[in-house]
């Protein structure tokens, strides 16, 4: 599966209000460190935390792969429980 297959996420894309203290710190940070005049999107946000903060982005991503996985694993278990509860019952 590529990254074509899987498609990019919209929210990437979106540009970030500095609201809040910590959001404009960032927003700022980013700006300048990307030599932004206009507008900072969440991509430009990652960018810059994969190359100055790669362990926060590996905690976030390895945490939603095992959620996503788990998830999974319940689906699969739930609908083998459905397939086996319908055959019982014919």
């Amino acid at each position: 599966m590529s990254e074509e297959d899987i498609g990019r996420s919209e929210e990437l894309d979106k540009e970030v209000e500095p609201v809040g203290e910590f959001k404009q710190f960032v927003v700022n940070y980013v700006g300048h460190k990307r030599n932004l005049e206009e507008r900072v999107t969440v991509e430009d946000i990652v960018m810059v935390f994969a190359e100055e903060f790669p362990e926060f982005l590996l905690a976030v991503a390895e945490e939603n792969f095992f959620r996503g996985y788990k998830q999974a694993l319940d689906d699969v278990e739930a609908h083998s429980k459905e397939v086996e509860q319908e055959s019982v019952a014919v």
